[in-house]
This record gives structure tokens, sequence and C-alpha cells, in this order.
């Protein structure tokens, strides 16, 4: 699948109608790549003209902004503002929710000001437009249950879009008894990550699938690629690994049979 730059559109003198921003876990982390190659997958299935900035995308500054380095995440931000306006970017999408959190609130006040979609919001819209179809049969015989990202849920009121997607893929859909607004976090936002733990009783991680595995999946869906390492790791703490499976949402659509 052919991913063009907005080098090469501009070379060409072309403006694609989004920028898909991938972020720095959809570059560099192998299991966020496959998010990335879904995406790329279901972007060329609905025919979304988009580019991405390739070398000269830097990270947001999420991380640095979270743990405390402001200087930094300016820095970094202001970089990439220079860079997407003299693009002249108007429409953004990605699949991080730190990405999109950063992009959409903190972007603006240093003279970035797009149109920014978390890929949920974005698929949404394609499923509406009649753009995008999908075919749930591969799933209807799966039980599956969804994590919400703090970033896309609780920072951004964005509960809908994430459910909307799953009713297309006619699976047995069971909520954790903690959702929505009252969701536990998987513990790696505001630069958690990438950190040691305090010390306590159980990682949050490992409660947050504690929480999932209580309704009995066999497929866990997160919308964010820390997430999807958080759950994953959380199967393997509990012995759950060969029994569960963990999946960005956009590749169960990706998956399904008729793209």
């Amino acid at each position: 699948m052919i991913v063009p730059t907005m080098a090469d559109m501009m070379a060409q003198g072309k403006q694609p109608e989004v920028l898909f921003w991938v972020g720095s876990a959809g570059s560099f982390d192998d299991r966020a790549k496959k998010i990335t190659r879904a995406f790329v997958k279901v972007m060329h299935a609905a025919k979304v003209d988009f580019a991405v900035l390739g070398t000269e995308e830097s990270s947001t500054g999420d991380a640095a902004k979270r743990s405390g380095n402001e200087f930094l995440f300016q820095m970094q931000a202001m970089t990439n503002i220079e860079v997407m306006n003299a693009y002249e970017v108007k429409n953004i999408v990605t699949c991080d929710p730190h990405s999109f959190n950063t992009l959409k609130n903190e972007y603006p006040s240093l003279g970035g000001k797009y149109n920014v979609w978390h890929h949920t919001q974005f698929i949404k819209k394609l499923i509406k437009d009649g753009r995008l179809k999908i075919d749930g049969k591969k799933y209807e015989q799966s039980r599956i249950t969804f994590h919400d990202p703090c970033y896309l849920g609780r920072a951004n009121d964005e509960y809908d879009a994430p459910r909307e997607i799953i009713k297309q893929l006619n699976a047995q859909f069971i909520e954790m008894h903690r959702n929505k607004s009252n969701a536990l976090c998987c513990g790696a936002g505001g630069a958690q990550m990438f950190k040691e733990p305090e010390k306590g009783t159980m990682d949050i991680n490992v409660l947050r699938t504690k929480d999932a595995l209580k309704t009995n999946p066999n497929i866990i869906i997160t919308a964010c690629p820390y997430c999807n390492t958080m759950m994953t790791d959380g199967l393997k703490a509990t012995k759950k690994e060969e029994e569960v499976e963990v999946f960005d949402i956009v590749e169960l659509i990706a998956n399904a049979e008729d793209i």
C-alpha cells in the first residue's frame, strides 16, 4: 500500500483531504505499526485521499508536557506547527488519543489550528457517508468488550464513536462494569508508561485487565496504542494471553471480509 507524504503532494501541486498523524507509537512500536497499517488499509478501502508527514513528523510533545517539561513540549509543538502550516494542513486524523488531544486542544494556542479527528470518529464519518461498508460476519461468534482510552473519553467526551463502530461488527458486546466516564485508566497516560509504577498491591493495567476479564471476552478492543500495550501486558500478568486477544478497533474493521 502506497502512502504519499505531504512533500510528495506539494511537489505535485496537490492538497490531500486529510493528514494522517501517525504518532510516535504508530511509527516505532512494532505492535502499534500493525494498527497504523490497518488504518491505512481502511483509508484505501474508503478511497480517502490522505498523506503523512513521514520524517518531518516529530512527537506532539504530549509525554514531555505530562511529565512536566513544558519547554520541551513547546519546542516540539512549534516545530510540528511550522511544518504543518507550511503545508497548509487543515484536517488531521490520528489513531492515538494522546496525539488527538494535544493537536486538538493544545496546539491552537501556539498557532496550530486544525480540524482534528480520532480514527474512531473518522471511521464513523466514513460509514455514515457511505464510503465504508463493513461485513461483520467474521465476528458474529465473538464476545468482545471495549476499554475507553482516557484521552478520548474523559478528556474529550467521546464515547459514542467507538461503540457505533463496534455495532457494525455483529459481535456480542459486553460493557465492563467501569465504562465511559467511570472507566479505569490503563495506566499509560500522563507519561506513566515510561516509568516504573509506584508501590502498591497491583499494577493498574492488571486491575483494568481484570475488569475486562470479568466480561468473559475472547477479544478486548482498545482505541489507543498505549492502552493496547498495557492491556496486552495485563493479559500476560494474568496468564490469559492464550485465551483472550487485544486488538485496536481499526484492526477488526480492516479484517472484515469486504475490505
